[in-house]
């Protein structure tokens, strides 16, 4: 594999090119699918739908990262919400194919989002450059409106420390030095717990970019929560710039950003994270969750029809 990485300097404006001749590179066959082939990861952070059976599907069983994976495989498949909890929980797919960077759009992402009622999520895309199937190189954030706003953080990290008994609230702190809780809501919610239970450690940290909320209660007596969509560029979110069918939200290669901020030129991608971009919670809704139903290949699936 040959990698040649061209940047004048820092500024948000340059573009970092990367030119690859590359051997993992996997082109679309005719025997290709525009979807997601295999869930890779699913660690999502404490909420509401974790661990719950009626609404979300969980059995109890979901002891192991591989049962958290299994979890979130059948629930995709199924075309069933998967939640990714509270800021910086987050879902890893993969394709049968890599997805080439075409021109337009070239990533779809179903969720729930309705007028009202968006929960934002990051999108980061990532090349297999060593082959080895896993998501271990480099992430870079898709651009979205927020990108480069003073109320964006980038490197932002939350800790979730596992309540001492059932029915407790999550409890957390994050790397502005602000604390919270993620609410335990059991009339709605009854499992014991909403820390994942195939998590052991008695904390986890999750770092990613955190968009300012805009949540409000429209009421004024916490009766009617109202949730407002961002402006493009984000998964589960009811923009009237990058939504089709009123459920998919539409991507471009092209936004993809490194941790600078900088433009970096890919030829295509292999990896799709979804992460939740809030920590907000709406009263009695609960916290600000991303949620995710289907992945594709949109550039793949034009020229398919």
């Amino acid at each position: 594999m040959l990698m040649v990485v061209a940047a004048s300097s820092c500024n948000r404006d340059d573009v970092v090119t990367i030119t690859l001749e590359d051997e993992h590179y996997r082109p679309a066959t005719a025997a290709s699918s525009p979807s997601w082939s295999r869930v890779v990861e699913y660690t999502p952070a404490p909420g509401q739908y974790i661990g719950d059976s009626e609404f979300a599907g969980f059995t109890g069983e979901e002891l192991t990262a591989a049962d958290a994976v299994a979890y979130a495989t059948r629930r995709l498949s199924e075309g069933k919400f998967l939640s990714l909890g509270g800021f910086g929980g987050y879902v890893i797919v993969g394709f049968d194919h890599s997805v080439d960077n075409v021109e337009g759009y070239d990533l779809a992402i179903r969720a729930n989002s309705y007028e009202g009622s968006s929960e934002p999520g990051i999108v980061w895309v990532m090349q297999d450059l060593n082959g080895d199937g896993l998501p271990n190189d480099g992430w870079y954030e898709l651009r979205g409106s927020e990108t480069g706003a003073a109320t964006t953080l980038q490197r932002y990290s939350v800790t979730y420390y596992r309540p001492s008994a059932d029915g407790q609230s999550v409890e957390w702190s994050d790397s502005e030095g602000a604390t919270g809780t993620v609410d335990y809501l059991g009339s709605f919610h009854p499992q014991p717990s909403y820390y994942p239970a195939w998590i052991d450690a008695a904390s986890y940290t999750l770092t990613g970019t955190r968009l300012e909320a805009r949540n409000y209660d429209k009421s004024g007596n916490g009766s009617l929560w109202v949730q407002p969509s961002y402006g493009w560029g984000y998964a589960d979110n009811f923009s009237e710039v990058d939504i089709v069918d009123k459920t998919t939200n539409l991507f471009d290669i092209a936004n993809a950003i490194d941790t600078q901020g900088v433009s970096v030129e890919l030829k295509y991608i292999d990896f799709v994270k979804v992460q939740t971009a809030l920590n907000t919670k709406s009263g009695w809704i609960g916290e600000n969750s991303t949620e995710v139903v289907d992945f594709s290949d949109y550039g793949l699936a034009n020229r398919l029809k």
